[in-house]
């Protein structure tokens, strides 16, 4: 199944910008998972389950390194950008 993730980060510290940035670098090493960035969020795109284990896994390394931050996160069981689902 294809999902399409739409997904803002909210470090709560003033030095927010390297959270985020690492954030995005981090998704962007899994090749089978598009990601599209924008001024407000980041998108990611591909299959379901692999983008589930990538967040379980790039929310916990946030947290862990970065401390208290909010993830808002929106699921859509497709692949917005059109593409034909599995």
């Amino acid at each position: 199944m294809k999902a399409s993730v739409d997904i803002s980060l909210y470090p709560l510290k003033d030095e927010y910008i390297p959270a985020i940035k690492e954030f995005i670098e981090r998704v962007q090493r899994y090749p089978e998972v598009a990601v599209v960035r924008n001024d407000l969020s980041t998108q990611l795109y591909g299959n379901y389950e692999l983008i589930m284990d990538l967040l379980k896994v790039e929310v916990r390394l946030s947290w862990e390194k970065y401390g208290k931050s909010i993830f808002v996160i929106k699921l859509l069981g497709d692949d917005l950008r059109g593409l034909s689902s599995d």
